[in-house]
């Protein structure tokens, strides 16, 4: 039977422990590296991923010099060489070194240590990103923390860059939420979006789809003003617009969509919209049905679930089916089959009744109710 995959233990496990170790030692001859790598290791089994993070920072705080300015300057000296910088795109960096910046966390967010600490998270994020440490700057040093960003936005390296998109992100996944207004960033972004790494636009993208679900309307004004200056790649902007609106996409915003080249002007007919009454959970719920528009135009086909939830109200989920170049009165035949699992690991199927809307650029165009038995 094959071993299940462990991230946790993919990442964080004796061999990446033993290679942190080895780091310090090529610069601290008095750093023991045996007692730090059998205490890291004796309590990992019972850990967690997040919690091996915060455990080799304890332990490495105890190997490190008690002062954290002398403590700094060694992990900077410890540090391996540079992600490579003629790189376009890149991963995260080994998060062997994630530890590195929560010390700094814990140590040096102070006004005391300050500039050294931003100096500190802006090496160490040449090798591996530090945006979920730089947001507790961000947090108790905001004025301070993005003048550093002022300059940061322009680095030569690309990482440095992308840190300013990526920490100041309005959602950022798995990291603590942050306090400065969401409309503050985007003069750093006026810049980013204009990267020559996807890296950086990719951040940029996804910084600008956080947005979106605050304020649609500053999202797709600030997209229109990008496509004016034609200071980006046409291609890469265009990949880039369509990647920061996809939240607002599937919303169906009309200005979203418009700027995608989708108008919700003159709307096509939906015809023959064949679903059926009753559908078994963990069967494939298979329905049809045709699209007719009197002039030639893009457009974008989706189909809306609303979900029946535990306590009788429903939530609508949207999914992609097609996007396609109409022709004048021309019929356009769909038929798709969704499989409604029973045993999703993020999502709860529910009996009951459940209804499917055809959405065609943005516009709810058609609707069948069916039941979930």
């Amino acid at each position: 039977m094959k071993e299940k995959f462990s991230l946790k233990d993919h990442l964080f496990n004796k061999d990446s422990v033993t290679y942190l170790a080895d780091l310090f030692v090529v610069v601290d001859a008095t750093f023991n590296k045996k007692k730090f790598v059998t205490e890291v290791m004796g309590k990992f089994p019972e850990l967690e991923l997040k919690d091996r993070i915060n455990w080799i920072t304890e332990v490495l705080a105890k190997h490190l010099p008690a002062d954290p300015e002398a403590a700094m300057k060694l992990i900077v000296a410890a540090l391996p060489p540079p992600l490579d910088p003629t790189k376009t795109d890149d991963d995260f960096g080994r998060f062997i070194l994630a530890p590195l910046g929560e010390y700094v966390v814990r140590h040096g967010c102070s006004k005391k240590y300050l500039k050294q600490s931003l100096a500190t998270l802006k090496q160490i994020t040449m090798r591996f990103s530090m945006e979920d440490a730089m947001r507790t700057f961000l947090n108790n040093f905001p004025t301070e923390t993005l003048a550093e960003y002022d300059k940061w936005v322009s680095d030569k390296n690309y990482h440095v860059r992308r840190l300013v998109s990526e920490s100041t992100r309005p959602s950022l996944p798995w990291s603590q939420k942050i306090g400065i207004d969401y409309q503050v960033p985007v003069t750093y972004l006026d810049k980013l979006h204009a990267d020559t790494t996807r890296y950086v636009t990719r951040s940029v993208a996804n910084h600008v789809n956080d947005i979106s679900k605050k304020d649609g309307e500053l999202v797709v004004r600030t997209l229109k003003r990008w496509h004016k200056e034609q200071t980006q790649n046409p291609l890469e902007l265009d990949w880039l617009t369509r990647h920061a609106l996809r939240t607002l996409v599937k919303r169906g915003d009309v200005q979203a969509l418009g700027l995608l080249g989708y108008s919700a002007h003159t709307a096509p007919v939906v015809s023959n919209f064949a679903v059926p009454k009753k559908v078994r959970a963990g069967d494939r719920l298979q329905f049809s049905f045709d699209v007719t528009s009197s002039i030639s135009q893009n457009l974008l086909i989706d189909y809306v679930i609303d979900f029946v939830k535990l306590n009788g109200g429903t939530k609508p989920k949207v999914f992609k089916i097609k996007k396609v170049s109409a022709l004048p009165q021309a019929i356009i035949s769909v038929e798709k089959n969704h499989h409604l699992k029973a045993d999703a690991t993020t999502f709860k199927l529910n009996a009951g009744t459940h209804s499917l809307t055809i959405q065609i650029n943005g516009q709810k165009l058609a609707t069948a109710q069916f039941e979930v038995i």
